[in-house]
Order: structure tokens, then sequence, then C-alpha cells
């Protein structure tokens, strides 16, 4: 019982290491790039390090929401969907290892976040500023952060673990089916 709840205390690392790079990240910024400014860029101006604050959420939705209401909406409504996420994570014994480290990277990523929405009035500090050449009528992609990153690399490898988890299951149940039939055969 104690090496199994080890074991999903141990992906929890990841989920510290992605709040202290995200926070060092955005205190630098913060620290030595003005508002509003590019601070660096890089291979031309395809990938620039700028200081912008994000008041909404992704792609700056509902940056123009009151602030009750965005405080409510992005902090409050986000704080109880990681803890049941975790409370989830923590009672289901089905998660492969590749899972785990996936929930507990997305959530360092949302608590990362969080922390901005709630320390920084401003909004959250996004400074990763990439050239998306007009794909999606997108010049450039929206600002993000190392939370960000976190989230969306650990919810791809969340939602490819579940998918080939899926195919492999059904790969086994179909075998199982043709045993049956191929038995009955002979």
């Amino acid at each position: 019982m104690e090496k199994d709840i080890k074991s999903k205390l141990i992906p929890f690392i990841l989920t510290a290491v992605v709040i202290v790079l995200d926070q060092i990240t955005k205190i630098l910024v913060c620290h030595f790039i003005p508002m509003n400014t590019i601070g660096a860029q890089f291979l031309g101006d395809f990938l620039r390090i700028i200081h912008v604050r994000n008041p909404g959420v992704a792609f700056s939705f509902g940056a123009r929401w009151p602030d009750a209401l965005r405080r409510v909406a992005f902090s409050i409504i986000p704080i109880i969907v990681l803890v049941i996420v975790i409370l989830v994570y923590l009672r289901n014994k089905d998660f492969t290892r590749v899972q785990q480290w996936a929930i507990c990277g997305v959530v360092g990523g949302g608590f990362g976040n969080i922390i901005d929405r709630i320390f920084r009035p401003a909004g959250v500090v996004d400074f990763i500023d990439v050239k998306f050449y007009g794909l999606f009528g997108l010049e450039r992609w929206p600002t993000f952060n190392v939370a960000d990153s976190a989230v969306v690399v650990c919810g791809i490898m969340l939602v490819v673990s579940f998918l080939v988890q899926i195919i492999k299951d059904g790969s086994t149940k179909n075998k199982k089916v043709e045993k049956v039939f191929f038995e009955e055969e002979q």
C-alpha cells in the first residue's frame, strides 16, 4: 500500500518543477523586460521574448469581463477543477505511468497560471511569442508561458496515451473474440 501511495506521489515532482520554472521565468521577465516590449529575438523574429499580461485565459478569452467575474471564472473554478483532478488521480489505480506524469504536468501548469491570477492583478504574465506565418489567419501565435506549455504538451500526452490505451484494449478484446470464434469452428 505504501509503495502504491509513493508511486502516485512521485509524479507530483513534475507539478512542482513546472510551477517553479513558470514562476521563475515570469519573475525574470517582469524584472528585466518592461511591459509590452520585446526583450530578445531569436532566428530573426521567429521567436521573441516579450512582456505582456493577459487578464483572460487562452487567446485572451474573457479579458474584458468585469474583475469579479474574471476572478471567479478564472481562479476559483479552476482551483476547484484542479482539486477534483487531483482527487480522481489519487483514487484511480488504472492510470499508466505516462498518464500519471501527464496529469501532474497539467496540474502544475494550471496552478502556475492560477498563482498569477491571484497575485498579479494586471493578469497572467505571458512572454513566449512565436511567428505563425499567417496560418489560421494568425501572423503570430498568441503569446504564452511555461505553464501554458506544460498544459498543452502534457494534455496532448494524456490524450495520446488514452487513445493508445483504447486501441490496445480494443485489440486485446478483438483477439479474445477471434479466439472464441476460431475455437468454436474447429
